[in-house]
């Protein structure tokens, strides 16, 4: 028997909004979370822009001991645990660490680079041979796993509960990996999603790569642009995103609210080969996995509503939306809408299939398309294949079903998700 899978909870740490409530506002008004940091240009690097969530000291008390505080150096871990712990609250349960174990409650909860603040701490401490010194917090917040590890602890989760890594598309593939387990049984319900930290030492890397943008330091809510003709590179961003998925029998038991139902997905990897490369995606593997996503779903490609894109403001757009068209065998005025919440938040890595599946779902729960913001002046290619009226420029209310989310990650890895208006 294969079970329907819903979502009952949400939550969401961005840049331009923490909490569903501000987060649904921003990306409704357009609003972007894109800064300037002045650490950046002291580092000397070409972007000085980038999205982090802003969250008070008051905020962090409200989910974290002053304890756990005073050692906690990942930015990642933390936004995720927020997002986790609002999520799981927003379906419905308690949060409290003397609640029975519940063995019918997982997580899988995605990161790229954890704990990189805490490896620099300890990295001078062993060279000043402090070893002692090091505390016991070192292990948990530089471990892959260590995201899950609190989620499952602080939720008493006794499930599968473990970490998934794939780039870009780790948040999306974490939402598949979970629906798969719920789908077949395995599990009444799962804690999704993934995140990301923040600053230089996740940055540094793609800015030495030169593919994020260096023409907005004086202009940062400017500087995302996906599908534009003036985009200049991708800007950074953080933070997490996360979802209850659980089987609508168990939803309707409790009498949960359903945002909205995941129809299936699918993941696979162009191996690198033909054009595909660490950094390239391999085109008939990301149409392969658009079609069979469609097919897990059991949806046609004339069903999909609207796509939010993974569009990242790199030369690469106008590929995506090549492959999108070709993919559903739709084009100019037959093409779904399509948006990129990167515009408002950046590219958040590792948290990014998270946070916009967030956004994605807020779409068909409350029935509008958010802004492309940035995005005046479309790239002649996209123009060449898809009608200009399909990027919604601003807020738009529709009547939507159906939603399709996809993530193409460095490693050629590829992940497509579609979620559905729930109803019975």
């Amino acid at each position: 028997m294969k079970h329907r899978v819903v979502i009952t909870g949400m939550g969401v740490v961005a840049p331009n909004g923490v909490g569903i409530t501000e987060f649904t506002d921003a990306i409704k008004k357009g609003a972007s979370g894109i800064t300037f940091h002045q650490n950046l240009k002291d580092l000397d690097f070409s972007c000085c822009i980038g999205g982090i969530p802003n969250i008070s000291e008051e905020k962090k008390l409200a989910y974290f001991t002053p304890l756990q505080l005073r050692g906690f150096n990942s930015s990642g871990i933390m936004y995720g645990c927020i997002s986790g712990m609002d999520a799981w609250k927003d379906a419905g349960f308690s949060v409290d660490t003397k609640s029975e174990l519940d063995y019918d409650s997982g997580t899988i909860f995605g990161t790229g680079t954890s704990g990189v603040e805490k490896f620099r701490e300890a990295i001078y401490k062993l060279d000043n041979k402090e070893v002692k010194r090091l505390g016991s917090t070192v292990v948990v917040q530089t471990m892959a796993s260590g995201i899950s590890a609190f989620l499952g602890g602080i939720l008493g989760l006794g499930n599968q509960v473990t970490t998934n890594s794939s780039a870009c598309n780790t948040g999306t593939e974490a939402i598949i990996l979970g629906f798969d387990r719920i789908q077949s049984g395995k599990a009444k319900r799962m804690l999704v999603g993934s995140c990301s930290d923040d600053g230089p030492y996740i940055w540094g890397g793609f800015d030495a790569m030169r593919v994020m943008t260096y023409k907005h330091n004086d202009s940062p809510e400017q500087g995302s642009r996906p599908m534009s003709a003036s985009a200049s590179g991708f800007v950074p961003g953080s933070g997490a995103g996360a979802f209850v998925l659980e089987s609508l029998e168990s939803a309707l038991e409790r009498k949960a609210n359903i945002y909205a139902e995941v129809l299936g997905g699918a993941l696979n990897s162009g191996g690198q080969r033909k054009e595909g490369s660490m950094t390239a995606p391999n085109t008939e593997a990301v149409q392969r996995c658009i079609r069979e996503a469609l097919t897990n779903s059991g949806v046609s490609s004339e069903a999909i509503d609207v796509i939010n894109g993974h569009l990242t403001a790199t030369s690469k757009d106008g590929l995506e939306i090549e492959n999108w068209t070709k993919a559903l065998n739709r084009k100019g005025t037959n093409f779904p809408y399509i948006n990129s919440l990167k515009s408002m938040v950046g590219h958040c890595l590792a948290a990014a299939g998270s946070i916009e599946s967030v956004a994605t779902v807020l779409q068909l729960s409350e029935q509008f398309m958010f802004p492309n913001i940035n995005c005046e002046d479309v790239h002649p290619e996209i123009l060449d294949l898809i009608d200009e009226d399909k990027i919604p420029k601003k807020l738009l209310k529709k009547e939507l079903n159906i939603a399709i989310k996809a993530s193409f990650g460095f490693g050629d890895v590829n992940g497509c998700v579609i979620f559905k208006k729930y109803s019975e």
